[in-house]
């Protein structure tokens, strides 16, 4: 691969500029209007799951959450370019990409709420469990893509992550292993300009971390990461020339965290409003619905009915995360091992004597 396929643009890739007006590029293909429609409706979507996860946390119902608020285009985009037999590698601020890779709302949030095992099965949608602990599912995946093209199967792994877990040890254990063993890897930066409270600029001196792929010898692409337009075609390439044998890549979206960090954050001790504000106008939906109108390929009534669509889910994800779970005490044991070791097998029939012994008691009291 010649080094200059290896290094991003100058500036980030924007198909949709701010206004809501289209540019098209040279090299990139504009995504057709029926497809930008349905990423549309999936933006609508996630805004609206974000803002019902911010009430459920302040009415208690989940432990914490990480708003993608502003961010929804790059979690939209992550799950639009994948194939039934691809998988996702999302980290803990990617609650709408797991949906809108096809996992019911209600277990894509029980993690959050503090259930067991993610709330849903990897297996069952192709999408790993999220990830708290930062850029450690890039190790995850690059593993899984290794596996994947040892059994010979078709997968390509898009594996998330923030401009913070670029300055961990896993990112470069990761990107280094994917390039080495040419793996079927698409690495997606949400760049959304801080690491908690640590702004980029304490993080890298690099032009962009778009430009950190080329210490790789793997592609680098920067794109305007509010831009779904933009990404679905700078993502999709990058799947298929994985899935064609062309090796990983590693994109770079410009996108900004609208909310704090999580509830327990309070981002005015670090940023200023007048730095937000600029991002306001940026916004991803307000952006494509311009576009779409402009086009005539989306009009009030549809876009009402997307809201409308919307607001029966998170409807739906409230009711159902208002009911208290029953604790089921033997799953404890059910869901450590494909087969219970001697040890963990002679303590569930303790804890199962005692919880029967316990039932009998209640029982005889109760009479």
């Amino acid at each position: 691969m010649h080094a200059d396929d290896l290094m991003p643009g100058d500036t980030p890739l924007r198909l949709i500029d701010e206004q809501g007006s289209g540019h098209p590029h040279e090299h990139y293909a504009f995504p057709s209007a029926e497809l930008l429609r349905e990423g549309y409706g999936r933006l609508v979507l996630g805004r609206r799951l974000n803002d019902q996860a911010d009430a459920l946390v302040r009415q208690g119902r989940l432990a914490v959450y990480p708003s993608s608020h502003g961010q929804e285009a790059c979690e939209v985009a992550a799950a639009m370019v994948l194939g039934e037999q691809d998988w996702l590698f999302p980290t803990y601020r990617d609650s709408v990409a797991v949906v809108s890779r096809g996992v019911d709302p209600f277990e894509a949030f029980l993690l959050l709420r503090g259930d067991w095992h993610s709330g849903y099965d990897p297996n069952e949608y192709r999408v790993a469990p999220q990830a708290t602990p930062l850029a450690t599912q890039l190790l995850h995946a690059v593993g899984f893509a290794h596996a994947a093209r040892l059994r010979g199967e078709d997968t390509v792994v898009v594996a998330m992550c923030g401009d913070g877990a670029t300055s961990e040890g896993d990112f470069h254990e990761a990107l280094n292993f994917a390039a080495v063993f040419h793996l079927p890897v698409v690495f997606l930066v949400q760049n959304n300009g801080y690491a908690i409270s640590v702004p980029l600029s304490r993080q890298t001196a690099a032009p962009s971390l778009a430009h950190k792929g080329v210490g790789y010898g793997m592609r680098g692409r920067l794109v305007d990461g509010n831009d779904l337009a933009a990404l679905l075609a700078v993502l999709g390439e990058a799947v298929t020339e994985a899935r064609e044998g062309g090796g990983p890549t590693l994109v770079e979206a410009i996108t900004y965290r609208m909310k704090s960090h999580t509830n327990a954050d309070d981002a005015t001790r670090y940023r200023t409003a007048a730095e937000v504000e600029p991002w306001i106008a940026r916004d991803p939906l307000l952006r494509l619905r311009t576009w779409l109108t402009a086009e005539g390929a989306l009009t009030d009534a549809d876009d009402a009915e997307f809201r409308a669509h919307a607001e029966s889910v998170a409807g739906d994800l409230r009711a159902r995360i208002m009911t208290d779970a029953e604790p089921q005490p033997l799953d404890l044991f059910a869901y450590v091992y494909a087969e219970q070791t001697p040890q963990l097998r002679e303590q569930a029939d303790l804890l199962a004597a005692e919880l029967a012994a316990e039932s009998r008691t209640a029982e005889e009291v109760a009479r």
